[in-house]
């Protein structure tokens, strides 16, 4: 097992990921470092591996794909993530995984958005979702994540081995953050300074499609796991729109004695019972978000000793 495993994702970095590689290796010389290509047609193998990187490879594409691939097969005491883009500056490196091993975080954030990121970054859709996907989920889960879209971040072994990874994409943050939240584990947010790609160096996201993908991960998840918030706010919209069509039909009916649309209120009784369906089954689906909380906690606990008895066996050896 590595004390410090750090793990970097690749999609053609040839002109950025021997710097990446090096300058890791100067701020963490301790650190086995990983480079996961996942089928670049360029030179990002020969200059990771020349530039001292051990070479593993996942053959579906994407992030998520790439980072399930990595939680998989590396064992390690802390791991940290970063991208192959050299965006991230290496000077805050050893205080996030200090954070990991010293202080019980389980994710510690590399925070771009308090420093340059908006200065940096050329892209302004892209600052605009990054703000507007802090704001949705700080204010569904009630956190304070100050980065959600970051890939420089800092794992406990308890968080890497019971993070079950479902994104293929880009929305991997998202779930990142919002399983964080969700499961009350320990997560620290580090300022890091940001810096736009070097020219002729071209980011794999697409700002629509992947945003769209993104904003979808966070409602899904939000059903998931707060699921009488969500169908307790479907079941409040669907009688709202019931009473704007029937309080009209019951006046009448007060003022003549007459029911004039029978047809209409007969689709309102539908939607409010729409309405009241949704919310049991929300009442339903929370009873079980609470059982599966619980037995997340069992799965933490087993990890973590099995976390301590593969330490005890290399202190023994």
């Amino acid at each position: 097992m590595d004390k410090i495993a750090v793990l970097i994702p690749c999609y053609n970095e040839a002109q950025t990921i021997g710097k990446v590689v090096s300058d890791v290796r100067k701020a963490l010389p301790e650190a086995a470092i990983y480079v996961y290509d996942n089928n670049s047609s360029d030179d990002t193998v020969r200059l990771a591996r020349e530039a001292g990187a051990f070479i593993r490879y996942e053959y579906k594409q994407g992030k998520g794909n790439v980072i399930r691939r990595m939680f998989r097969e590396i064992d390690a005491r802390c791991y940290l993530i970063i991208d192959g883009d050299d965006t991230y500056p290496l000077d805050c490196a050893e205080e996030m995984v200090n954070r990991v091993l010293y202080h019980n975080a389980d994710m510690v954030v590399g925070d771009r958005l308090s420093s340059t990121y908006f200065t940096e970054n050329k892209r302004p859709f892209h600052n605009f979702g990054n703000s507007l996907m802090r704001f949705g989920i700080n204010s569904l889960f009630r956190s304070d994540i100050k980065d959600i879209m970051t890939g420089y971040r800092a794992f406990s072994y308890e968080f890497v081995k019971t993070f079950p990874i479902f994104s293929k994409g880009f929305e991997i943050e998202t779930e990142m953050t919002i399983h964080a939240v969700n499961y009350n584990m320990q997560v620290e947010n580090v300022v890091v300074e940001y810096r736009d790609r070097p020219e002729g160096s071209v980011s794999k996201l697409n700002t629509y499609s992947d945003g769209m993908r993104v904003i979808k991960k966070m409602l899904q998840l939000y059903k998931n796991y707060k699921p009488l918030k969500f169908f307790g706010a479907l079941c409040l919209a669907l009688i709202i729109i019931a009473m704007v069509f029937v309080i009209p039909i019951i006046g009448e009916y007060l003022r003549t004695g007459l029911v004039p649309r029978f047809p209409t209120l007969i689709v309102c009784c539908f939607v409010v019972l729409a309405g009241i369906q949704s919310f049991f089954s929300g009442m339903i689906l929370e009873v079980m978000a609470a059982k599966d909380k619980r037995d997340f906690e069992y799965r933490l606990n087993r990890v973590h000793g099995e976390l301590n008895e593969k330490c005890n066996i290399e202190h023994m050896e």
